[in-house]
């Protein structure tokens, strides 16, 4: 069930997760859950700003509004299970990862930008996906089974985004799904000087 789940996340995905950023997460479980909780907070507030930009977008006012309620949820239980283990809300500077994609976004019209936009989001939600499924199977039973909890969800985010994409664009998007693949894949691979849920290989 699960390996038909990631079956499309892996093959959308340019690359695996390397084996040094689980080795580096389990060591630091505590910033891990601090930098979850944040992910999902930005994810609900991505969409919700998506939601304030394009009203006019019925299809996507939809999807991002069942997308934040979904992320705020999980949020709350991000929250909850560091409650539960003592470990304080504390302030962790942002990944190099979001941005890093987002600064390859093209400006040169509403529509492309849009395009990108949602591009990167089936990029981030499919990542999250993939990351919840490598590191699940070493967590304790707690973790690991809202790890593999947060599959499905995050698979049909993927999707979703994905899928407005292709339906806003009204042409053929592999080419730019390509071109942001091949960035996303560079920030995963490559050295990173902080360990984040999203970061590249911790040095």
């Amino acid at each position: 069930m699960i390996q038909e789940l990631l079956a499309p996340i892996n093959d959308f995905l340019h690359c695996e997760t390397p084996g040094r950023w689980v080795d580096v997460a389990l060591e630091n479980q505590d910033i891990m859950l601090i930098d979850h909780a944040n992910c999902e907070k930005k994810a609900a507030a991505s969409a919700m700003s998506l939601m304030t930009r394009y009203l006019e977008r019925t299809e996507l006012l939809f999807c991002a509004a069942r997308l934040a309620r979904e992320e705020l949820h999980h949020f709350e239980q991000v929250v909850e299970i560091m409650q539960k283990r003592n470990i304080a809300y504390t302030q962790l500077s942002a990944s190099r990862y979001a941005n890093g994609m987002l600064k390859h976004s093209r400006h040169n019209n509403e529509l492309d930008l849009l395009v990108d936009r949602l591009i990167i989001g089936a990029y981030i939600e499919a990542r999250s996906c993939e990351r919840f499924a490598k590191i699940a199977p070493y967590l304790d039973h707690e973790l690991s089974r809202f790890y593999t909890s947060l599959l499905r969800s995050e698979a049909r985010h993927f999707q979703d985004y994905l899928a407005l994409a292709q339906q806003y664009a009204g042409q053929d998007i592999s080419e730019r799904v390509e071109e942001l693949g091949r960035v996303e894949a560079e920030l995963i691979l490559t050295p990173d000087q902080q360990f984040r849920f999203h970061s590249g290989v911790p040095v």
